[in-house]
């Protein structure tokens, strides 16, 4: 179980709005704003994010600068100029981390590390771009090692509900998928098997060495500053481009990759940030889900994105794209035992912001003629 100074007052049936401060245009706001985690810690260690850079990893130095550490030093391998959110307060690397050398350099005296850098992106990018995938093993592989000869006190691994078993999700009408069913193996070919692989050296390290890890398996998470054009993009934020592209051209038409009844599950980044850092602190040893159980079908998540942006659409289905597991969904019966909490945030509201944000990026772009840093390749 979770410390009890961790414990918290909400119920599984909360359904919290998202906050808005928490997305204000000035970082230096974000980052004084109220913290969405809260536990007795001790904000005088200094922690690493790598992949800082990136979508949840640039909420993920916000919510920590937010709680008052001293050091928070945040790496990833773009340019300063390309991450999705940087903070002045923050201790800012471009390093390179699948070369082992820059690893240890990151961790040089670290206290915590959460590694959520991955060469990854939607259904699109990963399912075209296996080997670059699996190329993201050598990350955790020479990060565990530097954490191990550091003497590193907690080491958390983002993982993916990518590593469970393909024959259990060959249905839209999906049973919500438990810890234990991912094995006997069978992950998504590429990004699933480098997750799975490296959940196992998660452990390893732990038995064999005595590194503390900390695995978290997150479904499809979703919300402002992320990637919504380039390539990298998930179904909530190419679906919600798609709309507002739509609105705006007077075309009032979108292309569904799929035939629309695959179903999945979409966790809001408040949600995972929260939980990550509630996973961070805990004395869970194994892998877990971090997910929302609000199953919903592809054409039930685009009738929310058209209240969200405000458009009827007809529907185009592209049966010849990428579309993934026909069904995916995530037993938070574990995450409810260990914590006493699961991610609250309805799709609907949490979809309703992130339109809004995307709509004010697209608006901006387009009257600057330039491309965002969230539609990059």
């Amino acid at each position: 179980m979770t410390d009890p100074d961790l414990s918290t007052n909400e119920t599984p049936s909360d359904s919290l709005k998202p906050r808005t401060d928490l997305i204000d245009a000035d970082p230096e706001a974000r980052a004084k704003a109220d913290p969405i985690f809260e536990g007795d810690i001790d904000t005088s260690k200094t922690v690493v994010v790598c992949g800082a850079g990136g979508f949840i990893g640039g909420h993920l130095v916000a919510d920590l600068l937010r709680q008052g550490y001293d050091q928070v030093r945040a790496v990833d391998i773009k340019p300063p100029n390309q991450w999705f959110q940087k903070f002045p307060q923050a201790d800012n690397r471009s390093l390179d981390l699948r070369e082992k050398e820059n690893c240890y350099a990151a961790l040089e005296g670290a206290d915590q590390v959460y590694n959520l850098a991955a060469d990854m992106g939607g259904m699109g990018f990963i399912e075209n771009n296996k080997a670059l995938c699996m190329l993201s093993v050598r990350i955790n592989t020479h990060l565990l090692m530097a954490a191990r000869d550091m003497d590193i006190g907690r080491y958390f691994y983002s993982s993916s509900a990518c590593v469970y078993n393909q024959e259990l999700q060959s249905t839209a009408d999906v049973e919500p998928l438990s810890e234990e069913d991912a094995y006997p193996a069978l992950a998504e070919d590429g990004y699933g098997w480098e997750k799975l692989f490296s959940e196992r050296m998660c452990r390893h390290f732990r038995e064999d060495f005595g590194v503390t890890t900390r695995v978290a398996r997150y479904h499809n998470v979703y919300g402002p500053f992320g990637t919504y054009d380039g390539g990298r993009e998930k179904a909530p934020a190419a679906l919600t481009r798609k709309a507002i592209e739509a609105k705006l051209s007077g075309d009032h038409s979108i292309t569904i990759w799929g035939d629309g009844t695959q179903t999945r599950s979409f966790m809001y980044i408040d949600d995972c940030v929260k939980g990550t850092q509630r996973i961070m602190h805990s004395d869970i040893t194994e892998p877990i889900n971090l997910g929302s159980d609000e199953l919903v079908t592809i054409n039930e998540l685009v009738d929310v994105i058209e209240a969200a942006v405000g458009v009827d659409l007809e529907r185009e289905y592209d049966l010849t794209k990428p579309q993934g597991v026909d069904g995916r969904n995530s037993d938070n019966t574990k995450i409810l035992q260990e914590l006493g909490w699961e991610p609250p945030t309805a799709l609907r509201d949490g979809m309703e912001v992130t339109a809004e944000w995307i709509e004010e990026q697209m608006h901006k772009c387009h009257s600057l003629n330039k491309k965002s840093v969230f539609s990059l390749p």
